[in-house]
């Protein structure tokens, strides 16, 4: 990248290796021309000269050599230091002999300077990865939530009138305390990686068929929004393994990705946009009844979508990353 202050671009570098070497002009000339110094001139006809226009971009000022930088066994007794033990630069420079600022410095090249770049099961840098557009990737996944009685439940009128309301519910099964069984709510997500536009559906089971119902009908509602979807990521729930969901798949023209068996952080951008709507929609005011709070779901959604900042892209809403909108540009 050049700096603000560069008197020449890799343009007009090569415009003076052109005058020196095609045309024959002197470097005198050339950098009276261009308003730099003989040497620049100089510097940029020799490299014109023997790489051509490739030669004219800018080259790293890092030194061939670093004889006084950390040797790189010792570096990975810091980074396991760092991994296994989750401590700071001073308890690890007295594992491992050298200067806390030597260790910030070997854990800041690392990557591993921040306990939060860090994965909290393995220990390992945290690996972020964002597709380049819409519809390279959907992450799809279910989120389970309990069905709350009339009345609303214990969150916010506390656990003995939650205990009413549930029995003033009642139906008329009951799990093994004899307290009536209200059901779940399941709530199938969809959302894309690139943009994080989301679309969720309610339903009452997880089997393969609303799975692949949903699934259908995302597509089509990206679609509609000008985004073709390519493939989908999903976890290893029993509705996604099925020879329906894989055959369905075929059909829409997806590639499906499972995650790795017991990694829920690869799919790692559902599961948070889960916490997200468990505290923006679910769990965000006083339901009287399940039916209300089913019914505000896709008010919430809209607001999601359209009016709420993201801070994982720049804080702005999903949709303006749908760029092929109308009233965008592409």
């Amino acid at each position: 990248m050049l700096h603000a202050n560069a008197a020449l671009t890799p343009v007009q570098r090569a415009r003076i290796g052109r005058l020196v070497v095609d045309e024959g002009w002197t470097i005198a000339d050339a950098a009276r021309f261009h308003h730099v110094s003989w040497p620049t001139a100089a510097k940029w006809a020799r490299r014109y000269a023997l790489m051509g226009r490739a030669g004219m971009t800018d080259r790293t000022s890092r030194p061939v050599s670093s004889p006084t930088r950390t040797p790189r066994r010792l570096e990975s007794k810091i980074v396991h230091a760092r991994i296994k033990r989750r401590v700071g630069p001073v308890e690890i420079s007295s594992i491992v002999g050298v200067p806390p600022s030597t260790v910030h410095a070997v854990l800041k090249r690392r990557g591993l300077n921040r306990l939060s770049h860090v994965d909290v099961v393995t220990g390992e840098p945290a690996r972020r990865y964002e597709r380049p557009y819409p519809g390279s990737m959907i992450h799809v996944d279910v989120k389970k939530l309990g069905n709350i009685p009339d009345g609303e439940g214990w969150r916010y009128v506390g656990r003995a009138q939650g205990r009413k309301n549930r029995f003033a519910t009642a139906t008329a099964a009951t799990n093994a305390y004899r307290n009536p069984k209200l059901g779940h709510a399941f709530v199938h997500t969809v959302i894309d990686d690139h943009s994080r536009v989301a679309y969720a559906e309610i339903h009452d089971d997880e089997k393969a068929v609303t799975a692949i119902g949903v699934l259908t009908r995302a597509v089509a509602w990206f679609a509609q929004r000008g985004v073709r979807v390519e493939s989908v990521l999903s976890d290893n729930g029993a509705c996604y393994r099925s020879n329906a969901w894989r055959d369905t798949c075929r059909t829409l023209g997806i590639k499906h990705r499972r995650t790795r068996p017991y990694r829920p952080q690869t799919n790692g951008k559902i599961e948070r946009y889960h916490r997200t709507l468990a505290g923006g929609w679910a769990y965000s005011r006083h339901y009287n009844t399940e039916k209300a709070r089913r019914a505000e779901l896709e008010s919430w959604m809209h607001y999601y979508n359209h009016h709420r900042n993201h801070s994982a892209i720049g804080k702005v809403p999903p949709i303006t990353r749908l760029n092929n909108l109308p009233g965008h540009y592409i």
